[in-house]
């Protein structure tokens, strides 16, 4: 009896382990979505990519029921995305908007981030307001962050005439964002709960996975981030499309 109690409990905890292992590599396959918010409660949806989805075919990405698409120009003062001006240049020919991104480092200048992330994108017109992506170290000194932050903002505010998105984890918003840039629409990444900002800031978009496979890209990437906007598109086109040259 008590040898058919130990083979019980021993097979009860390998059937555990087998259903953790398959839930953790569910999770990290993308097979297990996290988060999936619904098309009723956010109808506006979109991409960001980078040279990591290689290869883009824009026509075909447009038609997995997407509305926007950012698209990495730049990196710290010196780096452009390889393929930032063939993915511009095409996702503009196709019905959705369209918006670039920068990535902001600790290591330069937020005015000469700005400059850079300018002269790559010369397009002021026709497309969504600029998103600076902020991914930064905990270790980062937070009053030096948002020192060279505000420069970069303040410039890309005086040339696109709109402040810029600010893309964020919770923690990074905890960190350096959290109370401050109240003028700039928050792209906040969640892809395990709702997101709820640490100020009780209303966000704008909300990166839920990082997990979909959607048609139209062959990269070193299998995987394209999937985000909504909080209403629908005529209010995404209203608020954060620049029509014309400010």
């Amino acid at each position: 009896m008590r040898k058919r109690v130990k083979t019980i409990i021993a097979l009860s905890i390998l059937l555990i382990l087998a259903l953790s292992l398959g839930l953790v590599w569910g999770i990290v396959s993308g097979v297990i979505r996290l988060q999936s918010p619904s098309r009723a409660a956010y109808p506006c949806r979109g991409v960001d990519v980078s040279h990591y989805q290689g290869n883009i075919d824009w026509p075909v990405l447009a038609e997995n029921e997407i509305d926007f698409a950012y698209i990495k120009a730049t990196e710290g003062s010196t780096h452009t995305d390889e393929r930032f001006a063939v993915n511009f240049a095409a996702a503009l020919e196709t019905r959705l908007m369209v918006g670039a991104y920068h990535f902001f480092s600790a290591d330069s200048p937020g005015r000469a981030q700005a400059e850079h992330f300018l002269a790559a994108t010369d397009r002021r017109s026709g497309v969504l307001i600029p998103m600076v992506d902020v991914e930064l170290s905990a270790s980062a000194d937070a009053e030096a962050v948002r020192r060279e932050l505000g420069d970069f903002i303040a410039a890309v505010r005086d040339a696109y005439g709109r402040p810029p998105a600010i893309y964020t984890t919770t923690k990074n918003y905890r960190l350096f964002i959290a109370g401050y840039f109240k003028d700039c629409p928050i792209w906040i990444r969640s892809v395990y709960f709702k997101p709820l900002l640490a100020d009780g800031r209303d966000w704008t978009i909300w990166q839920y996975t990082d997990k979909e496979k959607l048609a139209g890209y062959i990269g070193e990437e299998t995987f394209i981030d999937m985000n909504v906007f909080y209403a629908t598109r005529e209010r995404m086109r209203a608020e954060m499309f620049i029509a014309d040259n400010p």
